[in-house]
């Protein structure tokens, strides 16, 4: 029999488990066809989005100091979605490949969706299991960014993104008034450049070359490639241009993540290239309950950065006096961050209030900027 503590941790941890619904979701839209196509965007953006408005915010945190050995259902959450997303994307590259029921857009449009999975929920998967120890965790990360043609990811957000966020040096943190269709463009060449650079001077330091089979690009091409063949070998050329289009949405859809989580936030540069330590006042906090539980507590972003070890279910949700606070919930924001106008309208002034109350002393934030020069790269 399944003893009660067991039975409690499994039921905390099921709400969690939310994201395995949307994968039925994208066979009906494939078998269906029509309007079905349409599912898996609508209910993950738009569906949480109306769910966040009613169950409202989730303020309670878990006791940090949780043993691990207490969090195996959340664990298992992260490791089976690795087969169950591998299974959904190639078995419907099989099958929609030769569904003669589904016109050309219909199977552009379940692939959309299948993107919208695989970047919402895969990239987010990926993105808890390249900050553990375990070297296993680590690989399944290798391979659902491998699924979306993005592997250097986990080589720029380790090295470069968490050493440097809030500064000039990431790539990633989004400049104050940089709409999100001039940042997509410059993170997807700059993070690939960082990334790559950040593994040759690893090596360097270790007086061996960027060509040393150690360098983890080897095997982030090679993974790439393994996938690429098997959607040809499953579909073709058709089945190429299905898997290239899940990849293009994942990677859109992540981007649009990292643009609103770190929006117009510095951190103080101290001089000679250093900066101060990271605090949670340098990420966007959300505490929306609806959403955080489908992307686990990926919005309680402030704290991942300030202990980054934290496992998900761990991670602390922070007030305003110690957060800024998003005014809703990923789903609305990164469809607000497709509207710069919108985007600057809401954000803007939260991010000069930002700079009033935690760097009150910084009066011309352009010649502030303007001034600082980090190390070369």
């Amino acid at each position: 029999m399944i003893s009660n503590a067991t039975l409690r941790k499994w039921q905390t941890a099921i709400p969690f488990w939310i994201s395995f619904a949307l994968v039925p979701i994208a066979w009906i839209s494939a078998i269906w066809g029509g309007w079905t196509v349409l599912l898996l965007p609508l209910v993950t953006w738009y569906a949480f989005a109306g769910v966040d408005g009613l169950v409202g915010l989730d303020l309670e945190n878990a006791d940090p100091d949780t043993p691990d050995a207490d969090l195996g259902w959340y664990k298992a959450l992260t490791i089976l979605w690795v087969p169950v997303q591998f299974l959904t994307v190639f078995g419907l590259i099989w099958y929609v490949r030769g569904a003669d029921h589904l016109s050309v857009p219909e199977k552009l449009m379940v692939f959309f969706g299948v993107g919208v999975i695989t970047g919402t929920i895969g990239i987010n998967y990926a993105h808890e299991l390249m900050h553990q120890r375990s070297r296993a965790e680590r690989m399944l990360a290798d391979i659902l960014l491998a699924m979306v043609l993005y592997s250097h990811f986990r080589s720029e957000h380790l090295l470069v993104h968490h050493r440097y966020v809030g500064t000039p040096r990431d790539p990633v943190t989004a400049r104050y008034n940089e709409g999100f269709h001039r940042f997509y463009p410059r993170v997807l060449k700059q993070s690939l450049i960082s990334a790559f650079r950040a593994e040759r001077d690893k090596l360097a330091r270790r007086d061996l070359p960027w060509t040393h089979p150690s360098n983890p690009f080897f095997r982030y091409w090679a993974l790439q490639a393994m996938m690429l063949l098997l959607a040809f070998l499953l579909g073709g050329w058709g089945g190429i241009g299905l898997f290239l289009m899940q990849a293009g949405v994942a990677i859109w859809q992540l981007e649009l993540v990292n643009y609103v989580e770190h929006y117009g936030l510095t951190r103080k540069h101290l001089g000679d290239g250093k900066y101060e330590h990271v605090q949670p006042r340098h990420s966007w906090n959300a505490a929306q309950k609806a959403s955080n539980r489908l992307l686990i507590n990926l919005q309680r972003h402030s704290d991942h950065h300030y202990k980054p070890d934290r496992r998900f279910p761990l991670l602390q949700n922070y007030g305003t006096s110690q957060a800024p606070q998003l005014p809703y919930g990923y789903p609305v924001m990164t469809i607000a961050a497709m509207i710069p106008p919108l985007w600057r309208r809401v954000m803007n002034p939260r991010v000069r209030r930002w700079r009033e109350t935690y760097y009150p002393e910084i009066n011309d934030w352009r010649a502030y900027n303007k001034g600082i020069n980090p190390l070369p790269r």
